[in-house]
């Protein structure tokens, strides 16, 4: 796809989801961090209804650092994965605060040293706290519908991302992840996508491959 064409395709989504924003819930910096974390593996609608409970016990990152592991589990259990998930929680609040003077870093390379913090996690609090995306969240949405669309024939995530940067100009950087979400939840969604009424199928390799 060429530069044009994405950006009709963007501009399109754009105006078929012209509230797509981040769907998870906080109200500073780290919390991002713990939701995203969270959001492995998991719903953001499923991380929304933990997160209430979890920030109202654990009100600054040093709370996080001192809560016992067993009762943070407890907690999170509903988001699955949930002791991998709290180590990760316990460790990187520890981090931020003896690595970054409590702060949460704001560049690529100092976010993935963070425990559970990969590149993806990275790009979302980047987009979301600061405000300065330096690439594209990859998450099962946008995976799904860059290789429908054939913005991609990559699995992997970051070799998705590689090949999305090479097609968007940056300008657009701060849109594609909430557009994709948006609209793999509401048009192209996994099991069953509504190819007849989407409004990128003309952009679309596998609804032309379907409709010759």
């Amino acid at each position: 796809m060429n530069k044009k064409n994405a950006i009709e395709l963007i501009e399109s989504l754009k105006k078929a989801y012209p509230d797509a924003t981040c769907s998870l819930d906080f109200e500073n910096p780290f919390q991002l961090v713990i939701a995203v974390m969270l959001s492995a593996q998991c719903t953001d609608e499923r991380v929304n209804k933990t997160t209430p409970e979890l920030f109202n016990r654990c009100k600054t990152i040093q709370d996080f650092v001192d809560i016992d592991i067993h009762e943070l589990e407890e907690i999170i259990h509903p988001c699955g994965f949930y002791k991998n998930k709290a180590k990760n929680i316990k460790l990187c609040a520890k981090q931020v605060l003896e690595n970054f003077g409590g702060i949460v870093p704001h560049t690529m390379d100092e976010l993935t040293s963070l425990a559970g913090v990969g590149r993806k996690s990275a790009n979302v609090i980047m987009l979301e706290v600061f405000g300065t995306p330096e690439g594209i969240a990859v998450d099962t949405h946008a995976k799904r519908i860059s290789n429908l669309i054939g913005l991609s024939k990559e699995k992997e995530p970051e070799k998705i991302e590689q090949d999305l940067l090479k097609i968007f100009p940056k300008e657009y950087l701060k849109d594609i992840n909430h557009l994709f979400v948006w609209h793999g939840r509401n048009t192209c969604v996994a099991r069953k996508p509504k190819c007849d009424t989407c409004s990128i199928n003309e952009f679309c390799k596998n609804f032309k491959k379907n409709n010759v």
